[in-house]
């Protein structure tokens, strides 16, 4: 036999230590900084591209009509050779080999019961009414 371990389970108390958190209020005096903006006009002296329009003439080719033919399907009988197997039966001789039964004879002796009639002659009186 094999003893296999058991596990069990035991409560136990134990102390766990807690950090407390304590807050105080500390006032902090509050700055305020304002901008101003301030207003000041400077001159300057810009460049401005000026558009110019320059014109450039393109060959356009010119569009002709072409007859294009028109292609049209015809149906046509067209006959077809076909090809025609005869078959021909030819007699093929087939040797075979058979066996044929011998037959043997036998001379036996066999006793036949005959029937023998005897007619015998018997005299029957006539009675006359």
């Amino acid at each position: 036999q094999i003893q296999v371990p058991m596990i069990t389970k035991v409560q136990k108390i134990v102390e766990i230590p807690q950090v407390e958190i304590v807050e105080q209020e500390v006032q902090v005096p509050v700055q305020k900084h304002r901008h101003i903006p301030m207003v000041s006009v400077v001159q300057r002296i810009i460049e401005v591209p000026q558009v110019e329009f320059v014109d450039r003439i393109v060959e356009v080719p010119v569009q002709r009509q072409v007859q294009v033919p028109m292609i049209t399907k015809q149906q046509r009988t067209v006959e077809i050779p076909q090809v025609e197997l005869v078959d021909e039966i030819v007699q093929v001789p087939v040797q075979k080999q058979v066996q044929v039964p011998m037959i043997t004879k036998q001379q036996r002796m066999v006793e036949i019961p005959q029937v023998e009639f005897v007619d015998r002659v018997v005299e029957v009186p006539v009675q006359k009414q």
